[in-house]
Protein backbone atom coordinates (compact mmCIF):
# COMPACT_ATOMS: atom_id res chain seq x y z
CA UNK A 1 0.00 0.00 0.00
CA UNK A 2 1.09 3.66 -1.16
CA UNK A 3 -0.30 6.93 0.70
CA UNK A 4 1.04 10.27 -0.64
CA UNK A 5 1.75 11.85 2.72
CA UNK A 6 2.94 14.78 1.18
CA UNK A 7 -0.29 16.62 1.52
CA UNK A 8 0.24 15.97 5.67
CA UNK A 9 3.53 17.40 5.50
CA UNK A 10 1.99 20.94 5.59
CA UNK A 11 -0.19 20.64 8.27
CA UNK A 12 0.38 22.15 11.71
CA UNK A 13 2.32 20.06 14.28
CA UNK A 14 -1.29 19.73 16.88
CA UNK A 15 -3.18 18.23 13.22
CA UNK A 16 -0.43 16.12 12.87
CA UNK A 17 -0.40 14.54 16.27
CA UNK A 18 -4.22 14.00 16.53
CA UNK A 19 -3.64 12.17 13.23
CA UNK A 20 -0.60 10.18 14.89
CA UNK A 21 -2.93 9.72 18.27
CA UNK A 22 -5.83 8.44 15.74
CA UNK A 23 -3.55 6.41 13.92
CA UNK A 24 -1.96 4.52 17.34
CA UNK A 25 -5.12 4.41 19.22
CA UNK A 26 -6.63 2.02 16.03
CA UNK A 27 -3.51 0.12 15.80
CA UNK A 28 -3.87 -0.32 19.73
CA UNK A 29 -7.06 -1.65 19.35
CA UNK A 30 -6.76 -4.02 16.35
CA UNK A 31 -6.42 -7.88 16.91
CA UNK A 32 -3.60 -7.64 13.53
CA UNK A 33 -0.46 -8.75 14.55
CA UNK A 34 2.19 -5.89 14.41
CA UNK A 35 5.56 -7.58 12.56
CA UNK A 36 8.52 -6.03 14.27
CA UNK A 37 11.04 -5.33 11.76
CA UNK A 38 14.25 -7.75 12.17
CA UNK A 39 17.03 -4.68 12.61
CA UNK A 40 14.61 -3.06 14.88
CA UNK A 41 14.94 -6.02 17.07
CA UNK A 42 18.59 -6.24 16.85
CA UNK A 43 18.79 -2.90 17.51
CA UNK A 44 16.64 -3.02 20.67
CA UNK A 45 18.43 -6.28 22.03
CA UNK A 46 21.64 -4.38 21.09
CA UNK A 47 20.45 -1.10 23.62
CA UNK A 48 19.61 -3.83 26.33
CA UNK A 49 22.74 -5.48 26.41
CA UNK A 50 24.52 -2.37 26.47
CA UNK A 51 22.39 -0.76 29.59
CA UNK A 52 22.90 -4.36 31.53
CA UNK A 53 27.00 -4.47 30.56
CA UNK A 54 27.04 -0.70 31.81
CA UNK A 55 23.77 0.85 34.14
CA UNK A 56 25.75 3.49 34.33
CA UNK A 57 24.71 4.76 30.66
CA UNK A 58 20.74 4.82 31.72
CA UNK A 59 19.12 7.98 32.29
CA UNK A 60 16.17 8.67 35.09
CA UNK A 61 13.03 9.98 34.29
CA UNK A 62 13.69 13.45 35.05
CA UNK A 63 16.40 13.49 32.24
CA UNK A 64 14.37 11.64 29.93
CA UNK A 65 11.84 14.56 29.99
CA UNK A 66 14.81 17.61 30.21
CA UNK A 67 15.53 15.80 26.83
CA UNK A 68 12.05 15.68 25.61
CA UNK A 69 11.08 18.90 26.71
CA UNK A 70 14.36 20.96 25.45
Amino acid sequence: MSIDLSSLKHLPAADKLRIVTELWNDIAASNEPVVIPEEILRETTRRSAEVKADPAIAIDEKELWRRVDG
